[in-house]
């Protein structure tokens, strides 16, 4: 196909755009607290809510795109999408802006799984496949790079909204482009969408990641938290047994009989919940510790962020010489070291000495990211690739969204039990979180309020200390496994095998 790269810049355009969508928001928290009053509690839900009705999502719009075609939904996906991210930039209290996000992450699940699927059907060969997704991943590693820089630009002239309204233009480039150049494609062979199985993943999926999410804030010892949870896998246990008995399943069990394709599942939903984190705790650290701008700490973390899109297109190559489980157990161990330095932070910071951490653990990621999404792809049938690719992606923003949800109460549970209160001064608001402490502090005599911005962010730094130590050792963990899981895996899976034998 001549216009084959065309269709892979489309694809790239699109997740560009998701990813940077996600980054801006971290830098836009601070705003949140300050111009709506959200509490920490709601800023997790803020952060959260977009992956979480996404990730219950994806399944239904992966099988979607298979069925009534992959071009078709993608645009439909960039319509809403665009539309949503203005509602979302208008929302006047956090409780609408939290509802506004679950709209982007419905309309973004018509997206990601479009993206995949439509570059595993344009790219048969497979070295052209690998390095089509290390391009399509480093694209996404971009974004993560370019958001908080875009992200400060806006904030330091514009109201927190406007890192929502960027959305729009770009959505428009894509649909445009879609229409103009992308083929369609689906399964010729697919059934009808079965809505007993729509019905338990999403509902499965999103009780269960309530339950985790408030176990993780309030402690197991609640009935809702209890019930949650088990409901939670019950239905998702109905959801796998019903999927056995289907002639067109959402998901097609049999794929996690093949070793490649369940281990790289798993590897990628234990690597994004460690390393999700990170963006919100720098997000944090570089604005309200540093006291940085936005634009400095979107800045700051560009030279990491690019060196992920260079190590997505690295990883090809890499594989003929360390081999496919080599080349992710490598770029999670670099993670993993990457995380032991975090956990050195204080409140002073020499930048040039954290700049060759922050490269490392991009390329790192780059590298662990595009073989495994890959290895997904490739262990599937052409004809499911939007339901291979939403399983991928599943796993990916559900480890996200949890990571941060439990990673993230780790760092606050951290900073509230370290924070140590100037006497007199009212300790609600301090203890909320770091941005309530500033907050707090600018009502307050300057003596009292020195005092309560030092041990706020002294609190703050021994989170982050925890935080960093947890994240390197679950890395150091998955890396094992990683190394284990895919040991074997061929370095180039052609197609007659991965559509035939399970392995």
């Amino acid at each position: 196909m001549k216009n084959k790269w065309s269709c892979l810049a489309i694809a790239c355009l699109a997740t560009l755009l998701l990813s940077l969508d996600l980054t801006v928001l971290h830098l836009a928290l601070p705003r949140l607290v300050a111009d709506l009053g959200a509490t920490s509690t709601q800023l997790l839900w803020i952060g959260d809510m977009y992956g979480f009705a996404l990730a219950g999502l994806l399944v239904t719009m992966g099988n979607l795109g298979d069925r009534i075609g992959r071009k078709r939904l993608l645009l439909i996906g960039a319509v809403a999408f665009g539309a949503a991210s203005a509602v979302t930039a208008y929302a006047p209290t956090p409780e609408l802006l939290i509802a506004a996000r679950a709209l982007l992450g419905v309309a973004g699940a018509t997206i990601m799984p479009s993206t995949l699927s439509i570059i595993r059907n344009v790219f048969t060969e497979p070295a052209e496949r690998t390095a089509a997704v290390g391009i399509w991943s480093g694209m996404s590693a971009a974004g993560f790079a370019v958001g908080p820089v875009v992200g400060g630009l806006l904030l330091d002239h514009f109201w927190w909204g406007s890192v929502f309204l960027i959305n729009v233009p770009i959505m428009a480039l894509v649909l445009v482009g879609g229409i103009l150049v992308l083929p369609e494609s689906r399964n010729p062979r697919a059934g009808r969408l079965d809505p007993a199985s729509v019905a338990l993943s999403f509902t499965g999926i999103v009780t269960l990641i309530y339950a985790i999410k408030e176990a993780a804030h309030k402690g197991l010892g609640h009935a809702d938290v209890l019930i949650a949870g088990v409901a939670g896998v019950v239905l998702l246990a109905l959801f796998v047994w019903r999927q056995t008995r289907l002639a067109d399943p959402l998901i097609d069990v049999r794929l996690f009989a093949r070793r490649a394709f369940t281990a790289s599942v798993l590897t990628n939903l234990l690597a994004i919940f460690a390393m999700s984190a990170m963006m919100l705790m720098f997000a944090w650290y570089l604005q309200l510790v540093l006291g940085w701008s936005p634009l400095q700490a979107g800045l700051a973390q560009l030279p990491g962020g690019l060196s992920g899109a260079v190590g997505g297109v690295l990883a090809a190559r890499l594989i003929q010489h360390l081999g496919r489980n080599g080349v992710v157990a490598l770029g999670l161990a670099m993670n993993a070291g990457a995380f032991l330095y975090y956990a050195t932070l204080d409140t002073e910071l020499n930048y040039w000495a954290l700049l060759p951490v922050m490269i490392v653990q991009g390329m790192g990621t780059g590298l662990a990211f595009t073989v495994n999404n890959d290895n997904v792809l490739a262990t599937a049938p052409r004809q499911r690739a939007g339901a291979a690719a939403a399983v991928s992606e599943t796993a990916f923003e559900l480890g996200g969204a949890l990571g941060i949800a439990i990673l993230g109460t780790v760092l606050t549970s951290a900073y509230r039990a370290h924070l140590e209160l100037p006497a007199g001064v009212p300790g609600e608001a301090a203890r909320e979180s770091l941005a309530g402490a500033l907050n707090a502090a600018t009502t307050l005599p300057a003596a009292q309020a020195d005092q309560l911005v030092q041990a706020a962010q002294a609190a703050f730094v021994d989170g982050v200390y925890l935080t960093s130590l947890v994240t390197a050792a679950l890395l150091a963990v998955v890396a094992v496994l990683a190394l284990v899981g895919l040991r074997g895996v061929p370095k180039e899976i052609p197609e007659d095998v991965l559509t035939g034998a399970h392995s």
